[in-house]
């Protein structure tokens, strides 16, 4: 999903916060934002994640929701994140951009 209008757009190094839901292939999720009501908030570009949000989630718009399939190398690698995330594993993440250095989607006039 994109929004009609894309106003603010998530570039390298801007402070973004992301909803997510983390999944293996076998459809099985094993981490998720959504439930928890708590959006993650880092530097986009950074290290502060893996490699595959850092490369998949530029050039997003707020509001727009991304559906990301990430490959072991820009994931967890051959070492996974025991004990939810085997070694080898190709995740998909459902992200949703929720703010670009503190601004929030149209809409919400700040």
């Amino acid at each position: 999903y994109k929004p009609p209008s894309c106003e603010f757009q998530a570039h390298k190094g801007d402070r973004v916060k992301v909803h997510y839901r983390g999944k293996l292939t076998d459809g099985k999720v094993f981490d998720s934002s959504f439930e928890r009501g708590d959006p993650i908030e880092f530097e986009l570009g950074s290290g502060q994640v893996i490699k595959g949000w850092d490369q998949g989630l530029l050039g997003m718009c707020v509001g727009e929701k991304r559906k990301l399939k990430i490959p072991a190398k820009l994931g967890y690698g051959e070492q996974g994140s025991p004990p939810t995330i085997p070694g080898g594993a190709t995740l998909i993440f459902d992200t949703e951009l929720v703010s670009v250095n503190g601004k929030p989607s149209s809409g919400e006039d700040t």
